[in-house]
């Protein structure tokens, strides 16, 4: 549903930025947009997306964080362990005493 509105919206910004029916098509078709845009349906989808963001957004961040700390934390005890553990001839600066 959501990719369906995404692509009226940017096919009506497509046909307004690119005809070349002048401003009274530009007036209807912004009209008709407002028109769709303060629709009761509309509106109420509006506040339901905000209230829903409101509400998950903190907790949304919270998980991204801990999964990026999560993905540090492995990305440097991988490396930890790599340390001369392939039996490479090549010396590392911090190997080297």
């Amino acid at each position: 549903m959501r990719g369906r509105i995404l692509f009226v919206i940017g096919l009506g910004a497509g046909y307004v930025l690119g005809a070349k029916a002048g401003r009274q098509r530009y007036e209807q078709i912004a009209g008709a947009a407002d028109k769709v845009w303060n629709s009761p349906t509309v509106a109420k989808q509006r506040h339901e997306v905000q209230h829903f963001v409101e509400t998950q957004a903190p907790k949304l961040v919270g998980t991204a964080t801990d999964a990026a700390s999560d993905a540090i934390g492995k990305v440097t005890k991988r490396k930890g362990s790599r340390r001369g553990s392939h039996g490479s001839d090549i010396a590392r600066p911090e190997d080297v005493s």
